[in-house]
């Protein structure tokens, strides 16, 4: 029998050690995927997902050649490695890296796209595939499943877009892409996770309402607590400034209190991703100003590099996963059934998507038609605003995998065709409308125009002196009736340009009472962020 020296080793490391090779290899091929995608970076057509994936897939041809056929996996998918280590890290850095100024002044438009853009997407979707898949021969899936599919393709993965897209060349059109991709994410959490507590057995009248109040529940209630962790991480960091003696210290509290609010989250049954974004935005705003030059700096990078791996380690896995045989086997569509549904899921991606791109457009341009201030959202954003939402990512699987499979295996053919299909639409929007975001984007905002599209926080605001942005909402100083006035000013004001008014007094209140107490600059010397 040959039995080499090489073999002999490695049966015996894997006997002691039998989680060292596959996570060897897998940071092995992570360092490839990072000097691919270094080599790839003037590509017109590749980004670092689409790389991932593609590394992902080759890495997974491989080990099925290595294996005979027996498995494509390094690792084998865990809902708490996904949910609890790498979800994290990349919805906190959206949140701590997010242009505040930009993305709280367009607070309502994009709140308006991630929030009731899900719903109308969920009910196209769900409505769509149980219409349609029984005409397709796909049955057996049940009410749940069916809603649970609207907010599984309802979650977008705009990382190809904001590949191309620049914070200082399209701020509004980077500002509502990027908002509006992590709000997404969110609500599509959140609602999966409503779904699942619908009692389908004792269905009503009132269980949309249910499902609505219990939406809100929780989407109100995690806003609140990451709301809560920020301002109490920045309380402390001005407070106590932990700098003076150690700036190790002060980056840690951030790092840790981070973490704390989606574990928090979790642990009351709320939405993590929710509360970790909000907690990001407010310790970007507030808490980064109360610690030293240098942890501020590093703070950013690590946050940065924490969520780099964790992505590419995500789309790692989908393009390996692809190739999981077992679970094509189980499934209960050939070939051509598995392409039709995967066809009518992108269909209705595709028409869910412009069903609320085009007219919360429409209505935000309306709301905004008396402001100078503010930017219009022209057609060729909104194209461009409906195409970044079309490709679907690591959410959608991680969902996928939640609803259809139990820690990643599933023996029922009916939940491996959904799990199958979820690859094929997640492989094909991303690497066809991927490879087709960079050349798109490129013809709709020409180098020539898509530097005007910054100009808009230029205007100085009629009516509305500097000076005026620092004025209190209320002063004690002064007669009730002067304070009458302002009153009446506002809502006259918050009726004509309603989301220039709510964005101008929050910034009013902001560096009036929050500022003073949580830290950051104040209004006369603030700089854009």
């Amino acid at each position: 029998m040959d039995f080499g020296i090489t073999e002999f080793l490695t049966f015996k490391l894997a006997a002691e050690h039998p989680k060292v090779i596959p996570i060897s290899v897998f940071i092995a091929i992570l360092c490839l995927c990072l000097v691919i995608g270094h080599l790839l970076e003037e590509s017109r057509w590749v980004n670092e997902s689409i790389t991932a994936i593609l590394v992902g897939a080759v890495s997974g041809t491989v080990i099925l050649l290595c294996s005979k056929g027996k498995s494509s996996h390094i690792l084998v998918f865990d809902e708490e490695l996904f949910f609890i280590y790498l979800l994290p890290p990349i919805i906190f850095n959206a949140g701590f890296q997010v242009k505040k100024k930009k993305f709280f002044h367009n607070f309502l438009t994009i709140m308006s796209f991630g929030v009731i853009g899900v719903f109308i997407s969920t009910v196209i979707i769900s409505f769509g595939t149980w219409w349609l898949f029984p005409k397709l021969g796909f049955k057996g899936l049940s009410a749940r499943d069916y809603l649970a599919i609207g907010t599984i393709f309802s979650s977008t993965d705009t990382v190809c877009t904001l590949q191309i897209l620049h914070q200082d060349e399209t701020p509004l059109l980077y500002s509502l892409v990027f908002g509006e991709g992590v709000v997404n994410d969110a609500t599509s959490v959140v609602l999966f996770n409503a779904v699942q507590k619908i009692h389908f057995e004792s269905v009503n009248g009132w269980t949309a309402l249910r499902v609505f109040g219990n939406f809100l529940y929780l989407f109100s209630t995690s806003t609140l607590l990451g709301i809560a962790v920020g301002l109490i991480t920045s309380f402390v960091l001005k407070t106590l400034y932990f700098g003076r003696h150690s700036t190790t210290r002060e980056l840690t509290i951030m790092v840790l209190m981070a973490y704390l609010s989606y574990m928090l989250a979790e642990l009351f049954s709320l939405s993590g991703i929710l509360t970790v974004f909000f907690c990001g935005v407010l310790m970007s705003h507030y808490a980064s100003y109360n610690v030293t030059e240098s942890s501020r700096i590093t703070s950013r990078h690590v946050f940065a590099m924490l969520s780099f791996i964790a992505e590419t380690f995500i789309f790692l896995y989908v393009g390996t996963d692809a190739l999981d045989f077992t679970k094509w086997k189980t499934s209960s569509l050939s070939v051509g059934g598995s392409l039709g549904v995967s066809s009518v899921i992108t269909a209705l991606i595709l028409v869910g998507r412009a069903a609320f791109v085009f007219p919360l457009s429409v209505l935000t341009n309306f709301l905004n038609r008396n402001t100078e201030r503010s930017e219009s959202i022209t057609f060729k954003h909104q194209v461009i605003i409906w195409w970044a939402g079309l490709m679907r990512g690591a959410v959608s699987i991680a969902l996928a995998f939640k609803q259809f499979t139990y820690s990643g295996v599933t023996l029922d053919p009916v939940n491996a065709a959904m799990v199958t299909n979820t690859i094929i639409v997640v492989l094909f929007t991303t690497l066809v409308f991927g490879f087709l975001t960079k050349p798109l984007v490129n013809y709709l905002l020409p180098d020539d125009s898509s530097h005007n599209t910054g100009n808009g926080d230029k205007h100085t605001d009629p009516g509305s002196p500097r000076e005026d942005a620092t004025l209190p909402l209320i002063s004690f100083d002064e007669s009730a009736s002067t304070n009458l006035n302002r009153a009446k000013d506002s809502i006259s004001l918050l009726m004509e340009q309603p989301v220039y008014t709510i964005h101008r007094y929050w910034r009013k209140f902001d560096d009036t009472y929050m500022r003073p107490i949580f830290g950051g600059p104040r209004q006369e010397n603030q700089p854009e962020c």
